[in-house]
């Protein structure tokens, strides 16, 4: 399927890489520039609890709320964090699509896992996309954190997928 199907005049496949840009730059920007420099300044931390105590959320809690959020829109268009050793059991992989795409970005995280699926009756076109520990908070936070089931992560490690996934015409 991959190229084949088009939104408009516009593949899918492209259509999910425009997404997935912005919600990586968004995330990184966010993480970054916002709650790791907030944590070293000693000005706020984040939190999973973050409504509750007034912290920042965790980064893999803006990616969720801002994923509630666009489908608000009427836009069809979901995107959430799966990972092989999640902290939140609701990140573990799904469907079959999700374990087999979160297998491929582990073994090549330069390239998304990409293709269509059925769900509910309707398709949707679906992409993997490698999601990497891209600031120190996300490595002391993982290694960190008692529900982990891995605690060596480095900088730049895969942490999981951040899958994407779209209305596909029939």
């Amino acid at each position: 399927f991959a190229g084949k199907e088009s939104a408009g005049s516009v593949p899918l496949e492209t259509v999910v890489d425009y997404i997935h840009a912005v919600l990586e730059s968004d995330r990184t920007f966010y993480t970054v520039h916002v709650v790791e420099r907030m944590q070293r300044r000693g000005v706020i931390e984040s939190s999973e609890k973050w409504r509750e105590i007034s912290a920042l959320p965790l980064p893999a809690q803006f990616v969720e709320e801002s994923s509630r959020l666009a489908s608000m829109t009427g836009v069809e268009v979901k995107y959430r964090l799966i990972s092989a050793n999640p902290i939140s059991k609701l990140n573990a992989p799904a469907t079959e699509f999700e374990r087999k795409a979160l297998e491929a970005v582990m073994a090549h995280p330069e390239q998304p896992y990409k293709g269509s699926v059925t769900e509910g009756g309707a398709r949707y076109f679906q992409a993997v996309y490698a999601d990497l520990a891209v600031s120190p908070v996300c490595v002391t936070c993982h290694n960190a954190d008692p529900r982990s089931s891995k605690h060596d992560y480095k900088l730049r490690d895969v942490l999981g997928g951040v899958l994407i996934s779209i209305p596909a015409p029939e």
